[in-house]
């Protein structure tokens, strides 16, 4: 199997996955994916990371050891994304 890309591991998720927000990037070798999803509601990380396992199936059994996740619900990904009590104001670090 020649070595994925970020594009096909995002579609390899979204196929076996419903994802409100799905991001992956990657060099081929190592992949970093933010997925976002409602079907991670009320589970503890572990379980999360193996339903994104269970979507990758057998296409990604050789890479899967180099893909690094941040598993959220939309909530969680919304209360990270927007800072507290204030809409819209980036802070500058």
């Amino acid at each position: 199997m020649s070595e994925p890309t970020p594009a096909q591991v995002r579609e390899f998720i979204a196929a076996g996955l419903p994802c409100e927000h799905l991001e992956v990037e990657g060099d081929g070798r190592h992949f970093f994916a933010t997925i976002v999803s409602a079907a991670f509601e009320g589970l503890p990380r572990v379980r999360r990371h193996q339903k994104v396992y269970a979507a990758l199936g057998d296409r990604m059994r050789e890479e899967i050891h180099a893909l690094s996740m941040k598993t959220l619900t939309p909530a969680e990904f919304a209360a990270a994304d927007a800072p507290s009590g204030v809409a819209g104001v980036h802070h500058h670090h």
